[in-house]
């Protein structure tokens, strides 16, 4: 067998792989303000384009911006007032951490779970790594808080032991005498005990 014979082979056993280290088309964030929250409207388009589950892309967000949040399924949300800028870096935190292989800088990568750890294999090249885990949201993050006097706009997301609506802003927890669950209210802060705060229907 000469040796375009066995080059032409051994071409043919890689795996297809587009010249373009650069092709990963990540559709641009869609946001909008509503109240106290930020949505991303366009998550799960995100991550599919990731091949990510959009449940993981949405977690990872959460710890960037160190906020809670839901995701319905089709959109998420975050506590919190973000820009396009800050959903943008936080999308490329993840691409970084979770898509891009280290080794060859191509995204043709896939997230497994080995031994308990999750661990990021290039279909690409071969090579493997293990995902740092982040407990900490970035330091250089200024969030505002919770000040006594002043108004702010919360979604009731449970149900405190005497009956009063609770809501939450960072770390804040809220209790809303006459606030049901579900409801999205303005509340004026009355007064704060370390991480809880007292309201009133505003």
């Amino acid at each position: 067998m000469d040796y375009d014979t066995i080059l032409d082979r051994g071409l043919s056993e890689l795996p297809e792989v587009a010249e373009d280290a650069d092709r990963l088309s990540i559709p641009d964030p869609e946001g909008e303000t509503d109240g106290a929250f930020t949505r991303l409207t366009n998550l799960p388009a995100i991550a599919d384009a990731m091949g990510r589950d959009p449940a993981h892309l949405h977690r990872s967000i959460q710890r960037e911006f160190g906020t809670n949040g839901q995701f319905d399924g089709n959109q998420a949300r975050y506590n919190g007032s973000f820009t396009i800028a800050d959903f943008d870096a936080a999308i490329a935190n993840y691409v970084e951490e979770y898509v891009t292989c280290s080794e060859c800088g191509l995204p043709d990568t896939r997230l497994t779970t080995e031994n308990g750890n999750q661990m990021l294999r290039c279909e690409a090249c071969g090579a493997f790594r293990p995902v740092a885990k982040r407990t900490t949201a970035p330091a250089h993050r200024n969030r505002p808080s919770v000040e006594e006097g002043k108004t702010y706009t919360v979604e009731i997301t449970g149900t405190g032991r005497k009956g009063d609506g609770v809501a939450n802003i960072d770390d804040y927890t809220i209790f809303v005498p006459g606030a049901a669950e579900g409801q999205v209210v303005e509340v004026y802060i009355e007064s704060k005990s370390g991480n809880l705060a007292f309201a009133r229907l505003a």
